[in-house]
């Protein structure tokens, strides 16, 4: 698969050969799915709590005489039907997360890949190296692309200063290194921009 590779200005640099297995699979919702699930399930905190009987302040004596009060007997004033006893079945500290396999996860984030591109929404940029840290110009040179929101994916471990500093004050623009491009991302973004140098790593992690 042959797609152009753009520089800020929306301008044609030359063409990139894509590798098939990676951005041309079939689209299957369903790991899709799964895989947000697994990335929802192990971003919930879980630290839901409510007291048991056990912790509960209170005695564990009998709060009255077991006959002659006409009262239904009752052992402790730690029930649940008591005001200030306990929860019955209530929630406790739990992990929510679940396990993907290998498999799974790459042939999901493959998957989002493949779709985004089907509806020619990634676009492959030579490099977010930019001469200015103002946010204004950044703004000026992607206005031509004509996105709500986009994601840019960046090779190295630092992205460009000037970039990022501009870009701290776009709305609805995220910045994300290669290393941690994930199903939920690719998603969430109308656009999603991949500099040049990260596509052979994100390649070479997903096959």
């Amino acid at each position: 698969m042959k797609k152009k590779l753009v520089n800020l200005d929306n301008k044609s640099i030359k063409e990139i050969e894509l590798n098939d297995e990676i951005f041309g699979i079939k689209v299957m919702p369903d790991i899709i799915h799964q895989f947000i699930r697994y990335q929802n399930a192990k971003s919930r905190q879980g630290s839901h709590k409510t007291k048991s009987r056990s912790e509960i302040n209170g005695r564990a004596k009998k709060p009255f005489s077991q006959k002659g009060t006409g009262n239904a007997r009752q052992g402790s004033s730690k029930p649940p039907h008591f005001r200030g006893g306990a929860t019955s079945m209530g929630p406790v500290n739990r992990d929510h997360s679940f396990n993907l396999n290998k498999k799974e996860k790459k042939l999901a984030i493959k998957s989002a890949l493949s779709s985004k591109i089907s509806e020619d929404n990634i676009i492959f940029i030579e490099s977010l190296s930019v001469g200015s840290h103002k946010t204004k110009s950044l703004a000026k040179q992607l206005e031509k692309f004509k996105f709500n929101s986009a994601l840019f994916v960046y090779s190295n471990d630092e992205v460009d200063q000037n970039f990022k500093k501009a870009s701290n004050n776009l709305p609805r623009i995220s910045l994300l290194n290669q290393k941690g491009i994930n199903v939920r991302d690719i998603i969430t973004y109308e656009k999603i921009f991949i500099e040049e140098k990260s596509i052979s790593k994100i390649s070479e992690r997903l096959l």
